[in-house]
């Protein structure tokens, strides 16, 4: 069996096992959010997204665009392992102590003295993270997605687990902030059974040089992009109440969720593939493109039948107590649908080597970022949605025009691939809408009409209009041998 040949059943099978991990484990964490969210109420989701950006802007720092770095490289030494490794410590555990001593400013500045103890101890999840980046990248590099899908399905039932204990035993919002904990050291342990690994070389100038060179552009165009995407929770956190941030945290976190998880499944996989593929000089703008369409395919339909269920769902599971969340998340939704062509179009600048152009398309979409949230603050959350929404549709624009820069495929060319599955996902949603009488059926019977009605019109039109997706979809999930 040839190389290439061996490549594409890894592929394969690294797809399949990335699916089951991101699927399964992000299925999982929603339940479990679902039952602590009746339990715990909207101001404790409200407490730990005023930390969230500081702990994201911790994770951004302790990977320093290091990881993508040396997955791109050909050719990987001990040396290089172990330099990114004490680097990464370091950053984590020089971070940690920033976090540690600016608690008090920060609870400050929410005017919550809580949050002083919640971020001390939230923190602590830099440095674990920080333990087991080599190892995670490792197995990223050989395609090796089981042992990951383990270690992270083990760590959501067991952290799980304790949340659910202690939310039940009055411990209130210290049962996120237990579960956070408890998920980082669960992964640390069990990646270090099946994967275990110590630095044997001391830290390297030269591998430091040639992958901060990659990686430092990676970096600030990581770090802006984790303080815009998050930069909503410290507004709204500081302008609003507790509760109303755990309504929009919720909202944000139920319509995000599955564009992220079901994009993130395809792209762990495809940039060692179109890296791979670039190294060798093959056709990468088709290989590109057939991954756009697939990942268009399975996300749009996704997020346009969760912003037709928006309100049944939210009142069904998580109670009358959020039901304001279900107009917030109908409309993030329909913004979210295009995250897969954000997430795959900065995948090729990455494989392409332009960290220059990703970090110039990254200051670009964040200027933008900043003045419809300016514009939107004033009106409240639903209008701050609104702009989100708009700032997805804008950005598809920006990120389609520099990536044709850098292919064969021109913004209007992906614009044109993508449109069909779009108005496919919008309209059999649309349709099914319509034809379920929302005034008859309980919550949950609305969704289950919807749900068959939905799935039912957009497959018959795939088939009919997009057969080669499904072509597509039979080889990836069927043919693995």
């Amino acid at each position: 069996m040839n190389s290439n040949v061996k490549k594409n059943i890894s592929a394969v099978n690294g797809l399949k096992w990335s699916a089951i991990e991101r699927i399964c484990s992000q299925g999982i964490q929603l339940l479990l959010m679902i039952v602590l969210a009746r339990q715990l109420g909207p101001g404790a989701f409200g407490l730990i997204g005023m930390l969230t950006i500081f702990i994201t802007i911790g994770q951004v720092f302790i990977d320093s665009g290091f990881s993508a770095a040396l997955i791109r490289k050909n050719e990987r030494t001990e040396s290089d392992y172990a330099t990114v490794f004490y680097f990464n410590m370091t950053v984590a555990i020089l971070f940690y102590a920033v976090l540690f001593f600016c608690a008090p400013f920060i609870a400050e500045f929410y005017k919550r003295n809580e949050l002083i103890e919640l971020t001390r101890v939230l923190g602590l999840t830099i440095i674990i993270s920080a333990f087991i980046i080599v190892q995670r990248i490792q197995l990223s590099v050989i395609l090796d997605f089981k042992t990951q899908a383990i270690s992270s399905l083990s760590s959501v039932i067991i952290s799980g687990g304790c949340a659910l204990l202690m939310a039940y035993n009055g411990f209130g919002v210290w049962s996120l902030v237990i579960q956070t904990i408890t998920m980082g050291l669960v992964n640390l342990v069990i990646l270090n059974i099946y994967n275990p690994w110590l630095p044997k070389r001391s830290f390297s100038k030269k591998s430091f040089h040639g992958f901060f060179s990659f990686g430092s552009r990676l970096l600030i165009s990581s770090l802006i992009d984790s303080i815009y995407t998050n930069i909503y929770l410290v507004v709204i956190g500081k302008s609003f109440s507790a509760s109303t941030l755990g309504q929009f945290t919720q909202a944000n976190l139920l319509s995000n969720t599955p564009a992220m998880t079901l994009t993130t499944v395809v792209q762990r996989v495809t940039y060692p593939l179109l890296s791979n593929v670039n190294n060798a000089k093959g056709n990468i703008d088709e290989i590109y493109l057939r991954i756009l369409r697939l990942t268009a395919a399975a996300v749009f339909p996704v997020m346009f039948l969760l912003a037709i269920i928006a309100k049944p769902f939210v009142v069904l599971f998580l109670g009358q107590q959020w039901e304001p969340v279900a107009e917030l998340m109908s409309i993030l939704c329909i913004g979210y649908c295009l995250y897969p062509v954000h997430a795959i179009n900065l995948n090729l600048l990455q494989v392409k080597g332009r960290t220059d152009l990703f970090l110039k398309l990254e200051i670009i979409k964040k200027t933008l970022i900043t003045v419809i949230l300016i514009v939107t603050i004033p009106y409240g959350v639903k209008i701050i949605c609104i702009g989100i929404f708009a700032q997805y549709y804008i950005s598809l624009l920006i990120n389609t025009y520099y990536t044709g820069k850098l292919s064969s495929l021109s913004a209007i060319a992906q614009i044109k691939a993508l449109l069909p599955i779009w108005l496919m996902a919008s309209i059999s949603s649309a349709i099914s809408w319509f034809l379920i009488p929302r005034e008859i059926f309980s919550e949950l019977y609305q969704i289950i009409g919807i749900l068959i009605t939905n799935i039912s019109l957009y497959g018959i039109g795939m088939y009919l209009f997009q057969k080669d997706i499904y072509e597509m979809v039979k080889f990836l999930f069927i043919k693995t041998k």
